[in-house]
């Protein structure tokens, strides 16, 4: 038995597109890759990531322990120490880095020189001949693809991520908002990603209500930050006795809907990834097919102008989509 690492620190949309990468990487550490018979000496996987995604991990079945990784200051000696004498310890076989970012290569180049070097990454797996930016411009499953690919993991779930995995039991929560039928609208974008933010939810919701009454319950799940700002929509705000609902909670809410409406944030991604029927809402920002989001169910509305976007032409598309309203 060897122990494999696995480096994933986030952010949310990016947790959900690896989930078919972690299977794969399991697949190919506790199964023989020709018989498909389980190895009667497998290899064990850890996870570093950070603080928001350690207890959902825990959750992953293809994930035997978790690492956690603060990610403070490299310069700070008492958290970065630590950390890289517990990896030594480990003495990995194998680290599949699927974050591919400045920090995860610092940690290489300190695990090179203690003789860690069986290191897989976009840019240990760059294919011949090609830039790292001409690689970049493939979508973000492509680009997993080839790199577990070249690491002669075998793969069949990259491509088609499930991230059904992370659901919880959100039973009392339907019930006390008498969740059947209904849309899920994520309206919300952080601050600094304002450009990704549709401006016509509650002209949406008035639209839906105009032709469908009640038969079909519209809901938004605020995160810590978006509790105030959902005030403002004119739909059920989901909670859990007053707190938003966790990543697990928030999963089931997305798989158990109708159709979701989001912008180009992290629970679109957990939408495709959850095979629920929806759109997401897409400016000029970056494109549907750079960041894998569109799926057979859930599909991107691309407008160069998100405000010259209205809320009747996304009606239509939902009317399109559905025949449940």
């Amino acid at each position: 038995m060897s122990n494999i690492l696995i480096i994933k620190h986030g952010s949310l949309g990016d947790i959900a597109q690896i989930s078919g990468a972690i299977q794969d990487i399991n697949d190919a550490h506790k199964f023989d890759q020709k018989t498909k018979q389980a190895l009667l000496n497998p290899d064990k996987i850890y996870l570093l990531t950070t603080r928001p995604y350690l207890d959902l991990f825990k959750k992953n079945p293809f994930i035997d322990e978790i690492i956690l990784d603060k990610r403070l200051s490299r310069f700070n000696l008492i958290y970065l120490l630590p950390l890289i004498k517990k990896m030594k310890n480990l003495n990995f076989t194998k680290i599949y880095d699927l974050q591919n970012s400045s920090r995860t290569k610092f940690y290489k180049s300190i695990l090179e020189y203690i003789k860690i070097v069986n290191w897989s990454s976009s840019e240990t797996t760059l294919p011949k001949e090609t830039t790292k930016s001409d690689f970049d411009k493939y979508s973000v499953l492509e680009r997993f693809a080839h790199q577990l690919t070249s690491s002669d993991v075998v793969v069949k779930y990259t491509l088609k991520p499930d991230f059904g995995w992370a659901c919880a039991n959100i039973d009392n929560i339907k019930k006390k908002h008498e969740l059947n039928n209904y849309i899920i609208l994520f309206p919300f974008c952080s601050a600094h990603l304002a450009h990704k933010k549709w401006p016509y939810y509650n002209e949406l919701i008035r639209l839906i209500k105009k032709y469908h009454g009640e038969k079909i319950k519209i809901v938004i799940a605020p995160g810590p930050a978006e509790i105030e700002e959902a005030k403002n929509i004119n739909a059920v705000c989901v909670l859990d006795n007053e707190n938003p609902l966790n990543i697990s909670q928030l999963a089931t809410l997305i798989k158990d809907s109708t159709f979701v409406v989001a912008n180009d944030t992290g629970p679109a991604h957990m939408a495709a990834h959850l095979g629920s029927a929806g759109i997401t809402l897409f400016g000029h920002h970056t494109s549907p097919y750079k960041v894998s989001i569109e799926t057979e169910k859930f599909k991107a509305v691309i407008s160069e102008q998100l405000e010259k976007l209205s809320a009747d032409f996304v009606y239509k598309k939902i009317s399109k989509a559905t025949s449940l309203i």
